[in-house]
C-alpha cells in the first residue's frame, strides 16, 4: 500500500457542512446494510439488480486495509484488494457497482482512517465509518459502538475524512439509552460535515429480538437537516410495501435493510417477491462468475434457507464441502464448467495463468494440477513438503481415509510413528504431520483440527506417490456423494441415519413393559440352583428371583460382550434394540462357581456361550 502523509490536524470546534449533491446521494434511497460474509460482490450486484439504490460492503478494519495491495483480475473483470500477509481478498468490486458502492471501515484513529479512505476513494461512491457495532472485538479496539461515548474522537475522525476526501462521508450509529443524549450526538455528527447518518434503532446492549425504537429515529429526523437513514426494521419487513411503511413510521429520508434482504433479496423488487429457489440460483450464478469464496457462499445460502435447512435439499446443502457440490444441488454444473472455460480463454489470450490454490473453489482433479513446494537445509536434506490439499469427506470411503492409509503404510514398513499437529489461523486450522524428520503440510485452511490432520496425511501420501494421483480430489466409487439434484433431491446419508435413529428410539418407547423386563434365564447343570437375571435395559434391571431358602445376595456382576453374529440373530428374532453390553446379576444361597460353558436361554433359541468363572 502507498505511504500517505499523516492526517492534518483538525479544529474540533469548526462546523462543517456537506455539499448538497453529496447529501442528495442518500435521499429517497433503499440501501443494503453492511453484513459480514454476505455483502460480497455477487450479493451486492444481485441487490442492485433487484432494485437497491446503494449497497454497503461488509465492514473492514483499518489495520487490515493498511497491509493490503490492489490488483486487477483480468479473468473476472474485477479490482481486488487483498491482504499481503495471507493473500485473502477483503474487497472485490467492478465497474457495474462503482457509483453505488459505499465501503464501511472500522477505525478508532483519524490518521489510519484517512490513509485507508484515500486508498479506496477512487473505486467507491462513499466512505462510511462504523460507529454502531456492539461486538466485543470492536468495543475492545475502541471502534464501533465504543465511539458513541467518545465525542472528541468522533469529531476528529469524521472531520478529517470530510476535509480530505472527494467522496461523501457518512457514519452508522446506534441510539443511546437517553433520547436527549441521542439527539445531542446526532447534532454533533451533522456539524462534522457528513452527507448522511444511518441510525440503527437499538442501543448497543439490545439485540434483534428487542423492538426497534422507530420513535427515536423519528425524533432525530425532526432536528437534523441532513438525510437520516433508518435501520433496524427487518423484524417487521416481509414485503416491499413494508419497506415503505417502515420509512413512514420513522419519517426517514431513506431506509437501510439488512436481514430482510439477506433472507430474500427480491424483497427489493417493487413488483413483488420471487421464489426463494430463483433467488438462490441467481446468487449462485453471480458467485460462479466472480469466484466467490466457498465459505462466504455457503454462509449466505444457509441464511437464505432458514427453516428450509431441515428439508431434504437443505440437509443435502449442509453436508456440502465444495462450491461445486452446492452448484450440483441447484443444477448449475454446466454453467460452472462453461464459466471456468471462458475464464481460462481470457487469461490465455493475454498470456496470464490462473492460480488454482483452493480446491473448494476450483475443483482440482489430480495432484498433477497443484504446486508442490519442497524445502531443504544447507546440506540438501529434505526438511518440509507443502501442497494445497483440502480434505473433502465425501471424496473418501470410510476404510480409505488419509490417516488410515498412512498409518497402515507406516506400520507395514516399520517406520516411526507420525506426529500430527495443527495451528490456528483466523479461527481455522492448518495441519501438518512430521515423519522421519520431514514436515508435510497443507497450505489450505480447514474448519476443524481433525480435517486439517487428514489433509496433512494427504500431502504425505501424494508426496511419496503412495496413492493414485486422483486420490482425495474426486469422489471414490462407493463413497458418500452429493447426488441431490433439482426439486427431486434424494435424502442424504446423514438424514437417513437420523431417521433410522428416530425409528429405533420410537420402537424402544413403544415396546411393552413386559418385553423390556423380560429376563434371560441361565440354566446350569449343577447341584445348586441359581438364577442369572439378564435384562436388556441396564438402567432398569429387574432380575427374576428364583433363589432357595436362606439365599444371600451376592454383589458380583458380570458384563457379557455379545458377538456381532449373536447381535444380528437377536435383532432378527425380536426386532428389539440390542445393547453392546448387558449386566448379569447373581443370586444364590451358596457361592457359585460357573463352569467354562453355560447355556444362556434367550427368546426362543439356545446357544452355548462361554461365561468367565470366578476362578478364571
Amino acid at each position: 500500500m502507498e505511504n500517505f502523509k499523516s492526517a492534518p490536524p483538525v479544529v474540533l470546534s469548526e462546523d462543517l457542512k456537506a455539499p448538497e449533491h453529496f447529501c442528495g446521494q442518500y435521499r429517497n434511497k433503499i440501501i443494503v446494510a453492511p453484513m459480514v460474509r454476505v455483502c460480497t460482490l455477487p450479493f451486492r450486484l444481485l441487490a442492485l439488480e433487484y432494485g437497491a439504490d446503494l449497497v454497503y460492503s461488509e465492514e473492514t478494519i483499518d489495520w487490515k486495509i493498511l497491509r493490503s495491495n490492489k490488483r486487477e483480475n483480468v479473468g473476472l473483470g474485477t479490482t481486488e484488494f487483498y491482504d499481503r500477509t495471507d493473500g485473502t481478498i477483503f474487497l472485490s468490486t467492478c465497474d457495474r457497482e462503482r457509483d453505488k458502492l459505499v465501503v464501511q471501515i472500522g477505525t478508532s484513529d483519524p490518521d489510519r482512517a484517512l490513509r485507508v479512505a484515500r486508498f479506496l476513494e477512487p473505486y467507491v461512491a462513499g466512505i462510511d465509518v462504523n460507529m454502531g457495532c456492539p461486538k466485543e472485538f470492536s468495543i475492545k479496539g475502541g471502534m464501533g459502538a465504543a465511539l458513541l461515548t467518545n465525542p472528541c474522537k468522533i469529531m476528529a475522525i469524521l472531520k478529517t475524512l470530510v476535509k480530505e476526501l472527494n467522496v461523501p462521508v457518512t457514519c452508522k450509529i446506534r441510539i443511546l439509552p437517553s433520547l436527549e443524549d441521542t439527539l445531542q450526538l446526532c447534532r454533533m455528527i451533522e456539524k462534522c460535515g457528513v452527507a448522511a447518518v444511518a441510525i440503527h434503532g437499538r442501543t448497543k446492549d439490545e439485540r434483534p429480538q428487542h423492538s426497534n425504537h422507530d420513535d427515536v429515529i423519528k425524533r432525530v429526523t425532526e432536528v437534523l437537516t441532513i438525510p437520516v437513514i433508518a435501520n433496524g426494521g427487518s423484524k417487521e419487513i416481509n414485503t416491499y410495501k413494508d419497506i415503505e411503511e417502515f420509512k413512514k413510521r420513522t419519517n426517514a429520508c431513506s431506509v437501510m435493510i439488512a436481514r430482510a434482504v439477506m433472507w430474500n433479496c427480491s424483497i427489493l423488487r417493487a413488483s413483488g417477491l420471487l421464489p426463494l429457489d430463483t433467488v438462490i440460483r441467481s446468487y449462485l450464478r453471480n458467485c460462479i462468475y466472480f469466484d466467490n469464496p466457498f465459505t462466504y457462499t455457503k454462509y449466505t445460502v444457509q441464511n437464505m434457507l432458514r427453516d428450509l435447512q431441515e428439508s431434504p435439499r437443505g440437509k443435502a446443502f449442509l453436508e456440502t464441502q465444495t462450491f461445486k457440490e452446492i452448484l450440483t444441488i441447484w443444477n448449475l454444473d454446466d454453467e460452472y464448467a462453461a464459466a471456468l472455460k471462458d475464464r481460462q480463454r481470457k487469461l490465455e489470450s493475454i498470456g496470464s495463468c490462473v492460480e488454482l490454490t483452493d480446491q473448494r473453489r476450483w475443483g482440482h482433479q489430480s495432484r498433477n494440477e497443484v504446486e508442490v513446494v519442497r524445502k531443504t537445509d544447507a546440506s540438501g536434506r529434505l526438511i518440509s513438503v507443502q501442497m494445497p490439499m483440502q480434505f473433502i469427506r465425501g471424496n473418501f470411503r470410510d476404510a480409505d481415509l488419509p490417516k488410515m492409509v498412512m498409518n497402515r503404510y507406516v506400520s507395514q514398513n516399520d517406520l516411526a510413528e507420525p506426529v500430527y499437529s495443527a495451528h490456528n489461523k483466523d479461527r481455522f486450522f492448518i495441519g501438518h504431520v512430521e515423519l522421519d524428520g520431514v514436515i508435510y503440510q497443507t497450505s489450505c485452511i480447514e474448519k476443524s483440527r481433525r480435517y486439517a490432520e487428514q489433509a496433512a496425511a494427504m500431502v504425505y501420501l501424494h508426496a511419496h506417490e503412495l496413492v493414485d494421483d486422483s486420490y482425495g480430489f474426486v469422489a471414490a466409487a462407493g463413497s458418500r456423494k452429493y447426488q441431490h439434484l433439482g426439486n427431486e433431491a434424494s435424502k442424504t446419508p446423514r438424514l437417513l441415519r437420523q431417521e433410522h435413529q428416530r425409528s429405533v428410539a420410537n420402537s424402544g418407547r413403544h415396546r411393552s413393559k413386559a418385553k423390556n423386563q423380560k429376563a434371560v434365564s441361565i440354566n446350569k447343570s449343577s447341584s445348586s440352583d441359581s438364577t442369572l437375571g439378564l435384562c436388556d435395559d441396564t438402567e432398569n434391571l429387574h432380575p427374576e428371583h428364583g433363589q432357595n431358602e436362606g439365599a444371600s445376595h451376592l454383589p458380583s456382576c458380570f458384563a457379557l460382550n455379545l458377538g456381532e453374529a449373536e447381535k444380528r440373530e437377536r435383532r432378527e428374532a425380536s426386532g428389539d434394540r440390542v445393547p453392546s453390553k448387558v449386566k448379569v446379576f447373581l443370586e444364590s444361597s451358596t457361592e457359585i462357581t460357573l463352569g467354562p460353558e453355560t447355556c444362556i436361554k434367550f427368546k426362543d433359541h439356545e446357544r452355548p456361550t462361554k461365561v468367565p468363572s470366578e476362578n478364571s
